[in-house]
């Protein structure tokens, strides 16, 4: 008889716990082993012994947390490339959330679990597409799981940033996103649509950026805000972290248009009480359609729901006879602000 996974992935104060491989999963305190989604604050801390990720995360990782802080020792993992831990078989699969972000697959004794980490299964330009994999339980996030929010394409709302750009030729654009992941995001979705002009960047943004160029991607003329002068930017577009766009670095732009990408953009009170213009509805996280989606195509008799809106996700579960367990993980969504600058 097949081991059911909680009897060996078990939620302990350093977070979820492998027993047979004796390793965490994004653990939110300095542990022994440790493998490890993606490199947003929440879920890559420092002090790991040995950390097992994407070559990505663990550049992004090592940038973020400085050298020798993001693990003692490190091994990168591909896609779809198994590693055995104690007779765990270890797979990383993308989970498209930001660069290197990947689902752990944990397969032990015929029983598999598959921790979702954070994800969206919509098609990005700036890292690899969500692939849902079939399990026993699966362990998701629940960043937006109210019906109240639908997501519409990023595409839409990068137009509505360029039409505003249009009627108020004068005035600079900044826009609030999060230095890894939304940053890169906004600037692709920008060059996509055609926009070929200079974007400026706050000096917090370049670090991540950079890591995202030496694995390929190009984001065309990218500059420096901080050295631009104010004529300069007249007319432009200026990517900042959120906190910026209220503080006096923001008030030393042309008259500008503050705007905001996040999926929390989607309430309008947020939006209000930042002082934000122009609320852009960009999220790197799965809506609520896409959350149940991916549960009915991963079909999982069980879903643990690791942080988030975890009643109405649970309770969606229990209507099509998925049983729901919320998890109640610490120190999940707070990425640097991350349920306001990363979602």
């Amino acid at each position: 008889m097949r081991p059911h996974p909680e009897t060996w992935l078990k939620v302990t104060p350093g977070g979820l716990w492998c027993e047979p491989a004796d390793l965490f999963i994004d653990p939110a305190r300095a542990v022994p082993r440790a493998v490890v989604t993606h490199a947003h604050s929440d879920h890559a801390r420092p002090g790991h012994g040995a950390v097992l990720a994407t070559a990505e995360t663990l550049a992004l990782m090592t940038r973020r947390l400085g050298e020798g802080r993001a693990g003692e020792t490190q091994q990168a993992l591909g896609y779809g490339e198994p590693i055995d831990v104690n007779g765990v078989r270890i797979t990383l699969r993308p989970a498209g959330h930001v660069l290197g972000s990947a689902q752990v697959v944990l397969e032990w004794q015929g029983s598999r679990a598959v921790v979702s980490g954070d994800y969206t299964p919509r098609p990005q330009a700036t890292c690899a597409t969500f692939e849902p994999v079939p399990c026993d339980v699966f362990v998701t996030e629940a960043t937006f799981a109210l019906p109240v929010f639908r997501h519409p394409p990023a595409e839409g709302e990068i137009a509505r940033l360029l039409h505003s750009l249009y009627v108020f030729p004068e005035r600079t654009h900044v826009v609030g996103v999060y230095a890894l992941g939304k940053c890169q995001r906004v600037v692709s979705l920008l060059r996509a649509s055609g926009y070929d002009a200079p974007i400026y960047l706050h000096g917090a943004l370049p670090p991540m950026t950079e890591i995202y160029r030496s694995f390929g991607q190009d984001f065309g003329d990218l500059r420096p805000a901080t050295v631009a002068n104010k004529e300069a930017l007249k007319g432009a577009i200026v990517l900042a972290p959120p906190g910026a766009i209220q503080d006096r670095w923001a008030r030393r732009l042309n008259d500008p248009v503050v705007a905001l990408a996040s999926g929390w953009m989607r309430v309008r009170q947020r939006a209000k009480s930042r002082g934000v213009e122009l609320p852009l509805v960009i999220s790197d996280h799965a809506d609520w359609d896409e959350l149940n989606a991916t549960i009915d195509a991963v079909g999982a008799p069980e879903v643990w729901v690791t942080h988030g809106r975890e009643e109405a996700l649970i309770h969606a579960c229990a209507q099509r006879g998925v049983r729901g367990r919320a998890l109640h993980l610490i120190g999940r969504g707070e990425e640097d602000e991350a349920t306001e600058e990363a979602a």
